[in-house]
């Protein structure tokens, strides 16, 4: 079953069509896992709160169920809302069903996150395609896990295997390697499908794996199955490398650093150009380094993880993929 939550009123001078309330609402489908995964998707939840308490917009989301196959379903309730004028999905597994959704309806907005195209794609222009410089922002995860590890093996553990989260362990790779050419990195994937984000014990599992094979620092990209990561590496008394949104909060003193991705940033974003007439729709509209909607977490807490030489590198190396005279392979 879909189930559906709705939350927040206020004012809106959106002119409603038949049957509409004077409110416009903005819409959700969350990716596998849904909210309380400590990541993805309530990255984009806060997104969705700060639409409505900003922009005075109603909210209604929908939780997925099992692997998420009702995903298709579930946008089409959200579109044939009269009220509804504004829809999200939730991760790259939409971005195919999210398409198809657009044509069928073409005087709605839609929005996907980590949307997934493909070649010669001709994007609808009622879709915006949401990503970030995801392995940009790996690359600084690596050079900071290759300049900060004391066994010279660092781990990554990745959800489900895919061309997206592949680019999360390449740029990783790549960063560690740049800084420091005699680190070893292993990798590994807890799964095929997207019930692959929604597995801690196993995150753990390969963890644990990893640690016993000498690596110090982990970073994970893995959705809810990452919890499983942080736990191992409480457990051993090693590092972890968080993802998407800021996790230390999750162990304090083992979370080196999170490469976040302003997910609720650019939902906001999205909502408020939508509302003002100015959706941005027909191509895929990068978040990244620049502006720092793709970025890593360097503050107080992780300060005494960190050395102040590899912050100073790191942001050095930032800049330089910035400006452009450092290219990812």
């Amino acid at each position: 079953m879909l189930v559906v939550f709705l939350a927040g009123w206020g004012c809106s001078t959106r002119t409603p069509s038949d049957g509409a309330s004077d409110v416009m609402t903005v819409g959700m489908v969350f990716d596998v896992g849904g909210r309380g995964d400590k990541s993805f998707n309530d990255a984009a939840y806060q997104g969705l709160e700060l639409s409505r308490d900003s922009l005075g917009v109603e909210i209604i989301y929908i939780e997925p169920s099992g692997e998420g196959a009702d995903r298709e379903a579930a946008l089409r309730q959200l579109a044939a809302d009269p009220n509804v004028g504004l829809i999200f999905g939730v991760g790259l597994l939409f971005s195919e069903d999210i398409a198809a959704i657009a044509e069928e309806f073409p005087d709605k907005k839609f929005a996907c996150i980590d949307y997934l195209s493909q070649p010669g794609e001709q994007i609808p222009a009622n879709l915006s395609g949401i990503v970030f410089q995801d392995k940009e922002g790996s690359f600084l995860a690596g050079a900071i896990a290759g300049l900060e590890t004391e066994t010279g093996l660092v781990g990554f553990i990745g959800g489900m295997e895919s061309s997206i989260i592949r680019r999360f362990q390449e740029g990783f790779t790549e960063g560690a390697k740049m800084v420091n050419p005699d680190v070893t990195v292993i990798s590994g994937y807890i799964g095929m499908t997207g019930s692959a984000f929604t597995n801690p014990a196993k995150g753990k599992e390969l963890a644990l794996g990893q640690y016993a094979k000498g690596a110090d620092i982990i970073y994970q990209a893995a959705g809810a199955s990452g919890l499983g990561v942080v736990e191992a590496a409480r457990e051993t008394d090693n590092l972890v490398i968080g993802t998407d949104r800021n996790q230390e909060d999750l162990a304090p003193g083992y979370v080196l650093t999170s490469v976040t991705k302003a997910i609720d940033r650019a939902v906001f974003t999205t909502a408020e150009q939508f509302l003002k007439g100015e959706f941005s729709g027909g191509k895929v509209n990068v978040f990244g380094l620049d502006g720092r909607y793709t970025d890593y977490v360097y503050n107080d807490n992780n300060a005494d993880l960190i050395n102040t030489e590899t912050h100073v590198r790191v942001e050095k190396i930032r800049e330089q993929i910035i400006h452009g005279e450092l290219k990812m392979k």
